[in-house]
């Protein structure tokens, strides 16, 4: 399609840092490991990045949950930018999004994207970056729920799950297969943060967070960042690694701006960003060979098969039923690192880098056969999403 610019950009390297708990790192240490690393991996010198985006940018009120602003970036590695981007109200692929569209209008020719967290080492201290609400004043859709101590994303999506279940009678047998899953891969990645083994016993009799999510429905708050060069697609032959191709991105407002007033508890707004995905590219969903869906909580993991067109309306449970389908030789591998649910949280970034890894061939034991070719990644729940998909040619 004619009008999909971010197809003039690619993924020319990627960088990971430690990623672990309570690693008691700066957030800005762990932002230079990560983007050191997708430096060299790229073969990119640090004078030639000319473009830097985050999301959500510095967050001064939550500084576990975003650490480390493009500025302190930019002065540390000594960059000259001419283009750079950041913001809360956006979607999480936001800065993928807005560093496709520098990269196609010239803009720049080489973007830094990064996510940095350190909530992990927050907690070690009292501090909950992940909610909202505490003594701070609140506006926007928390005003609506802070009042009746709902400040967890968890009682959000709890409450989904909730009519989820009662519309299409789901049962926790068949959404524990998500967990399962995103373990057993786990086990496979040594850089992941839960590598035991879990059964489906250990599943059900775990403690209750928020009906009917229980403690392995729920991520893992980590301390770690994750970063990705976005480059004009002309430099690919000058690259270090293999590029990867940008063929679809997107990042969709749609419906109500509220985690609780959504039009339909049971869509969110990954329907509305599958449309819009594949509606810019000829792929369709039976093109994807492996899929790195969001799961901040595993009852998304099952919106987002229904959104970006896997299965059908109420079909996603049935889907991941028994974990067939979804295992790393299956039809549609999902979470082939662990997910942020055995991984760790990296806000979405984490399954872009994933899926790189795994369309370039070096996830190592837990590659998928076949030398996939297509890959989708997606991040957000509620009125947040975004979705990119992405080719190894």
């Amino acid at each position: 399609m004619a009008s999909a610019l971010e197809r003039t950009a690619i993924i020319s390297g990627i960088g990971q840092s430690a990623v672990g708990r309570r690693l008691g790192r700066s957030g800005l240490d762990l932002t230079l490991e990560a983007v050191l690393a997708a430096l060299a991996d790229a073969g990119l010198d640090r004078s030639e990045i000319d473009g830097v985006a985050s999301w959500p940018g510095y967050r001064a009120d939550m500084p576990a949950f975003s650490p480390v602003s493009i500025g302190q970036l930019k002065e540390t590695l000594g960059l000259e930018l001419n283009w750079y981007c950041a913001g809360n109200e956006a979607t999480q692929m936001s800065a993928l999004i807005n560093a496709c569209m520098a990269v196609a209008s010239g803009q720049a020719r080489h973007v830094v994207c990064f996510r940095t967290v350190t909530e992990s080492t927050a907690l070690t201290q009292g501090v909950r970056s992940s909610t909202v609400g505490g003594t701070q004043r609140v506006s926007g859709f928390a005003e609506f729920l802070v009042p009746f101590q709902a400040t967890s994303a968890a009682n959000w999506v709890a409450l989904a799950a909730s009519r989820y279940f009662h519309e299409f009678g789901t049962r926790r047998e068949q959404l524990a297969a998500v967990a399962l899953n995103a373990r057993r891969n786990a086990m496979l990645n040594p850089k992941a943060v839960y590598r035991d083994p879990l059964s489906l016993d250990q599943y059900m009799e775990a403690r209750m967070i928020s009906t009917p999510l229980c403690l392995f429905d729920c991520d893992v708050p980590v301390d770690g960042c994750t970063a990705v060069i976005i480059s004009h697609r002309d430099t690919a032959p000058d690259l270090r690694s293999k590029p990867v191709f940008i063929e679809s991105i997107c990042g969709p407002f749609s419906g109500r701006d509220a985690w609780d007033q959504m039009d339909d508890l049971t869509r969110y707004t990954a329907e509305a960003c599958g449309k819009r995905l594949w509606a810019r590219t000829d792929y369709t969903p039976a093109d994807v060979d492996l899929a790195e869906l969001y799961d901040g909580f595993s009852f998304l993991s099952l919106l987002w098969l229904e959104g970006l067109g896997f299965c059908g309306r109420g079909e996603a449970a049935s889907f991941v039923e028994g974990g067939q389908r979804i295992a790393l030789d299956g039809e549609l591998p999902l979470a082939t690192h662990g997910g942020q649910l055995s991984a760790g949280r990296l806000h979405g970034l984490g399954h872009v880098h994933e899926a790189v890894v795994q369309l370039r061939g070096e996830g190592e034991a837990r590659q998928v056969p076949g030398s996939p070719r297509l890959a989708v990644a997606s991040n957000g729940g509620g009125p947040l999403a975004g979705a990119v998909l992405l080719s190894r040619e």
